[in-house]
């Protein structure tokens, strides 16, 4: 087998380790544009930590918290504008995927002059801005991918600017931040992370080293289910075991890993519909597709299902169903329309290319009718 791995973000990892290493900030340059949404990462005190840390190190700042959930390009300019504009020579993004991926764009179009036509290309100069990242949820694994995937209002759905440009430099990761997350938020996220980990091994670019990053993080996920479905339960909501909330970014970034070779599959083709017209949360949108992808590689692929089935200790793809059915809950309402019209929008993605298992449009329509009708 021939493949390539790279994986060129530094990980610092542990309590406390944004202000424990604040010298790092240093080799990044002197004048940082912290990207962020405008209230999370003032709330769970990560702002507040990144901001000591850079006066710790003389390092100037200002900060751009327009960032919304699924960022548009419009705001990904603004931030470049702004930071084009005050001299900024790195970013520092702060919080879920949009912070995340809104900071790339930003570190990108801040670097060099990239018109709005040519933003999907994938043809750049070999000029970003370094960027640090800090991630404030477990599930997206942005912190170690060279995505940026935005809001694309004219393709009607979601799109993703891929470079190796776009690795960060750095990633702190400390799951304090996680700790007063909502139980919905947590399941949200850590099922967006279990949906990268089970794309990644059935992707046509999975290598052996993808596969084992990939089954432990499925693995680890699935051990914090039962706490999770425990959490929905109780009243009133608890709060996760920290251990767990540690396992969990530990999770979502070994994930994160793993698409950032593998690519994703039908499953984010599929969710970014959902997304885009329904406005159901990301990581919910490919949970409730996951089973019902993962039912159809049982069918044609045996032997593949059976090696994710095992990572999740779990006897066949109908029990998987039946878990995020129990997770996620009453679902939302789709009509046949609707159905037919995202499918045809998922069959123009690169995604359905990307996996081994490439379902007709036909399988599509059947999979979202069994995920929300049936």
């Amino acid at each position: 087998m021939n493949y390539k791995y790279y994986m060129p973000t530094r990980i610092i990892m542990g309590n406390d380790c944004i202000t424990n290493n604040s010298e790092v900030f240093k080799t990044l340059g002197k004048r940082a544009l912290i990207v962020t949404g405008a209230h999370s990462s003032k709330k769970n005190g990560s702002e507040k930590d990144v901001k000591a840390a850079l006066d710790s190190a003389c390092i100037s700042y200002l900060v751009f918290d327009k960032i919304m959930s699924n960022p548009t390009i419009a705001c990904v300019y603004e931030g470049a504008s702004v930071a084009k504009g005050n001299d900024v020579d790195f970013i520092i993004a702060i919080g879920g995927g949009s912070p995340m991926d809104a900071g790339k764009a930003i570190a990108l179009l801040a670097a060099q002059d990239i018109s709005e036509e040519n933003l999907f290309s994938g043809i750049y100069e070999n000029k970003v801005l370094p960027m640090t990242f800090v991630p404030t949820t477990a599930g997206t694994g942005s912190e170690v991918t060279q995505y940026s995937i935005l809001t694309n209002d004219k393709a009607q759905t979601k799109t993703s600017i891929a470079s190796d440009l776009l690795f960060p430099t750095v990633a702190f990761l400390d799951s304090k931040y996680m700790e007063q997350l909502s139980v919905n938020t947590t399941i949200n996220t850590a099922i967006d992370a279990l949906s990268h980990a089970v794309e990644g091994m059935l992707s046509v670019r999975a290598s052996t080293i993808t596969n084992a990053l990939a089954s432990e993080s499925i693995r680890m996920i699935m051990e914090c289910v039962p706490e999770m479905l425990q959490a929905l339960n109780s009243v009133p909501k608890t709060i996760f075991n920290p251990k767990n909330r540690e396992k969990l970014l530990q999770a979502s970034f070994m994930a994160g890993m793993v698409i950032s070779q593998t690519g994703t599959s039908a499953v984010h083709a599929m969710g970014y519909s959902l997304t885009y017209f329904k406005d159901i949360d990301h990581g919910r949108a490919n949970g409730l597709l996951l089973g019902e992808y993962l039912r159809l590689v049982e069918k044609e692929q045996p032997d593949l299902a059976g090696k994710i089935l095992k990572s999740m200790n779990l006897p066949c793809a109908n029990q998987f169903v039946e878990l995020m059915n129990e997770l996620f809950g009453k679902k939302e309402d789709i009509s046949s329309e609707e159905i037919n019209q995202y499918s045809k929008l998922a069959m123009q993605t690169k995604n359905i290319a990307n996996s081994i298992l490439k379902p007709k449009e036909n399988d599509l329509k059947e999979m979202y009718t069994a995920s929300f009708i049936n």
